[in-house]
């Protein structure tokens, strides 16, 4: 885990210091995410279906056509009712890379690729909170972003992972 946080932080200075960085601040809403769909939660039965999942990242411009930054996506649910009833909260760090394939004056096509840490944080009722970690992943082969303006686009997202079955934001370039 440490050495996966040291290689991000080492990806994000060196694409800092290039001379012509273009950066992107995004945000974003994504439904039925990995932790819903895969034991995210330490076995723990009578998992309610989390409301979705909230991501917010920074971009950095590589080349014209591969975008790549961290991101932070929060997620949380709770068990279902009864004298044991506990809340979950998933904190997932990623690395993301967006590789635009299609490109026209209206709306530029892309895949997405994601990969990181999730970090449960288990909070059972009469008992200490305690944190679980597993591997969190992002794939959607199908990406959509139309520009509103020169800085402001939105976008939308069809895959699989931490930020969602179909995950739909905006970008704001600075």
């Amino acid at each position: 885990m440490k050495k996966f946080l040291l290689a991000l932080v080492a990806i994000v200075a060196v694409a800092c210091s290039a001379s012509a960085q273009k950066i992107e601040l995004t945000a974003s809403y994504g439904g039925y995410t990995q932790m819903d769909a895969m034991d995210m939660h330490d076995g723990w039965g009578g998992v309610n279906t989390a409301w979705g999942a909230a991501t917010f990242g920074l971009n950095f411009q590589v080349t014209r056509n591969l975008w790549i930054g961290p991101s932070y996506t929060f997620s949380s649910t709770t068990t279902k009712g009864g004298h044991h009833h506990s809340n979950i909260a998933y904190h997932v760090i990623m690395l993301n890379g967006r590789y635009t394939y299609y490109r026209n004056s209206i709306v530029d096509l892309y895949a997405h690729v994601g990969l990181g840490a999730d970090i449960s944080h288990m909070q059972p009722r009469g008992g200490d909170a305690y944190n679980r970690g597993y591997f969190a992943f992002h794939i959607a082969p199908l990406g959509a972003q139309v520009s509103l303006s020169r800085q402001f686009s939105m976008f939308g997202e069809v895959g699989f992972g931490a930020q969602g079955l179909v995950q739909v934001g905006f970008r704001m370039k600075l």
